[in-house]
């Protein structure tokens, strides 16, 4: 047997680095593809599939799980754990105009992302900066404890979404807006709640 002289991890490292640049036929096959191009078709750097598919990642923290075991189940949350921190050091050095100014930057990334690959991947489960961008909406104002209730909060509504009004109907919309709805309006209720356990009890 010929030994190629790749071990296992850097297989998988290559095949993740390859899908993040030209797509993997494999996991474009769960989601019917639209006429959304050749994968990896390379345009202008900002409009390419390569750079949405990147961001829309979260530079790759949305694949880790279905890497590590075979399902993209749970790869939201991976996304929002990996924004978390950030939304926390940009409140701590900026406050709130900072936050602020963060969620809206990603949400509008989020839709940017999303919206050059809805046609081909609907909402796959490793678009994770839908999620990235829930959690700067859910953590505006706000740092330590009344910050990862308002954390919490804003994951349980977006898994659980029927029980949070607006959630589910938010989900419910065509196309990229509803990939980036949802998570919005979840992260509202986690904001709404953050704030509530700031003021009464901090």
């Amino acid at each position: 047997m010929l030994n190629s002289g790749m071990s296992p991890r850097d297989g998988r490292r290559d095949d993740v680095i390859t899908w993040l640049l030209d797509g993997d036929p494999s996991i474009q096959m769960e989601h019917p593809p639209g006429d959304a191009g050749p994968r990896g078709a390379v345009g202008s750097p900002l409009t390419s599939t390569r750079m949405h598919r990147l961001v829309a990642s979260v530079f790759g923290a949305g694949l880790l799980l279905g890497r590590l075991r075979g399902s993209d189940a749970g790869s939201g949350t991976v996304g929002s754990l990996v924004a978390l921190p950030f939304a926390l050091l940009i409140g701590q050095a900026w406050g709130w105009p900072g936050q602020l100014i963060a969620a809206v930057v990603v949400t509008v990334i989020a839709f940017w992302s999303t919206a050059g690959l809805s046609d081909a991947e609907g909402d796959a489960g490793w678009i994770v900066i839908d999620e990235a961008a829930g959690t700067f909406v859910a953590t505006i104002g706000l740092l330590g404890w009344p910050a990862l209730a308002g954390f919490v909060v804003f994951r349980l509504a977006d898994i659980l979404k029927t029980p949070f009004p607006g959630v589910h109907q938010a989900d419910s919309m065509s196309g990229p807006y509803g990939i980036a709805a949802d998570d919005t309006v979840a992260g509202l209720y986690g904001l709404a709640v953050g704030h509530l356990i700031n003021a009464t009890l901090f």
